[in-house]
């Protein structure tokens, strides 16, 4: 589920097109791919570029990644022997390792909380409910793409000018 926003780098360094980087965003830190420099950023913006990917970010990437796919994976068996009739789009986990985030398709039944629960404890994160249906009616948070947007979890920059790609409700 990738967001295209604005971030301005803590380093004052020069990202260029392409380069996979490290952002602060207000979910806490993810991985991102910047797109274009944006000069006029100043202090406005969806959050941080925190650093260039390094080696050792690639070998948490890749784990995280593994721990992902077995998330989902085991969300899925659970649907299907709780017989939940919900459908699992994506799992998501943060670049901090900490937080998950399961996609689902339309609305979600509250049987499903003590599953994200049991999926949260297995894989030592704290599990979030994304619903996938909102997201394309209300854009990613209360006002998206609009200036009153900012402060409130909207991006605002859904249709502006990107300095890097970062997931994203």
């Amino acid at each position: 589920m990738a967001q295209v926003g604005r971030f301005r780098p803590v380093d004052n360094a020069r990202y260029g097109r392409g380069e996979r980087v490290v952002v602060r965003t207000s979910r806490g830190l993810e991985l991102g791919e910047v797109l274009a420099e944006d000069e006029a950023l100043g202090a406005n913006g969806d959050g941080e570029v925190i650093r260039r990917m390094t080696v050792e970010d690639d070998l948490l990437a890749a784990r995280l990644e593994k721990n992902r796919q077995a998330a989902y994976v085991a969300c899925v068996d659970l649907l299907r022997s709780r017989q939940i009739d919900s459908v699992l789009l994506d799992v998501e986990q943060l670049f901090d390792g900490r937080s998950l985030y399961f996609h689902f398709l339309g609305d979600v039944p509250p049987a499903l909380e003590p599953l994200l629960a049991e999926l949260a404890e297995a894989y030592e994160a704290e599990a979030k409910l994304g619903q996938f249906a909102d997201v394309l009616t209300n854009g990613c948070g209360p006002g998206c793409g609009t200036e009153e947007a900012k402060g409130q979890g909207g991006c605002a920059t859904c249709t502006g000018c990107a300095v890097a790609s970062a997931c994203s409700r």
